[in-house]
């Protein structure tokens, strides 16, 4: 097989592998509001092992071997450092603790919590590339601090539209102190802000004027990542679904909360945010296709031309 052949075959069986971790992810996205068929556990590892593997997968392709296992790297210990650092002073995010509903701990924090970072974060930041319109020229200027800025908020975004279904319904990780957004405080989000700006920081100083694959990403490899981060904003709005089984539900305070009312504004806040980052990010995408397509027929009309 030739050298051209075998990357046509590389790219394909890579493409078929992205494709079906996403059909995963959509399955156990529904999983999510079967209660009692998949005990929770697996469940959250579903939700997180998935997306971790897209992104090692997906990154390879843009920043090769060392760059995301860079990210990963980076992902890992911000994560579990301000994880554990806040479990026990409540900095940044508030006083809180995990229980045992998420598997074994390293430190303080659950193992699978450390892996969440992983798969969103670098959906994110890829979206945020996208948005910025970065998605070919290395990552320099005013990009090392602008694309943190921006890949930090879409990120929040998904914590903004879960953290209620998982801590005060679930019961994931308990606020000691409870919080105005049924049960959540609002300095949860100001420290998980902060968190991921970090480690998008670092990563951005580590890109800073490197050189990504020399060869042009298909279009298709960013719809992928868009796609992914729509699904995942997609599995917030099924626990609207009506279920026989609690009403309401009590935070750490005692205050009562409704799980409709909580199912309810999570969908809709996955809606106005991670949904509106996602259609942002694909008309920025689709812009780019249409313009990179004008360009190649122009290019094509003047080498067709007589000399």
């Amino acid at each position: 097989m030739s050298k051209p052949a075998e990357t046509i075959a590389m790219k394909t069986e890579t493409s078929l592998a992205l494709w079906a971790l996403l059909v995963l992810y959509a399955i156990a996205r529904v999983l999510q509001v079967l209660p009692g068929r998949v005990p929770l556990v697996a469940v959250v590892a579903l939700h997180v092992l998935r997306p971790s593997v897209f992104a090692l997968i997906h990154g390879a392709m843009l920043y090769r071997t060392r760059g995301i296992l860079a990210f990963f790297a980076i992902c890992l210990a911000i994560g579990n450092i301000f994880e554990n650092v806040g479990v026990r002073t409540g900095f940044p995010f508030g006083h809180y603790y995990f229980t045992d509903g998420m598997g074994p701990k390293l430190f303080a924090v659950p193992i699978l919590l450390g892996l969440s970072y992983v798969g969103m974060a670098y959906l994110a930041w890829t979206l945020a590339r996208l948005i910025l319109g970065s998605i070919e020229s290395p990552i320099a200027r005013s990009r090392v601090v602008t694309l943190p800025v921006i890949a930090a908020f879409i990120m929040v975004a998904w914590d903004f539209s879960q953290d209620p279904v998982w801590s005060t319904i679930l019961h994931l990780w308990i606020w000691r102190e409870g919080g105005a957004y049924f049960g959540v405080p609002v300095s949860n989000f100001l420290g998980s802000y902060l968190t991921v700006y970090v480690l998008y920081q670092l990563f951005a100083i580590y890109l800073r004027g490197r050189l990504t694959v020399p060869d042009r990403l298909p279009f298709s490899y960013w719809n992928l990542a868009v796609l992914f981060y729509a699904v995942s904003a997609a599995g917030n709005i099924l626990p609207v679904i009506p279920q026989n089984g609690q009403q309401t539900v009590s935070d750490a305070t005692g205050a009562q909360w409704r799980v409709s009312d909580i199912t309810g504004v999570c969908a809709l806040v996955s809606i106005f945010t991670m949904g509106a980052f996602a259609v942002l990010a694909w008309v920025r995408l689709s812009d780019h296709e249409a313009v990179a397509k004008k360009t190649q027929r122009e290019e094509l009309a003047a080498a067709c031309r007589p000399q």
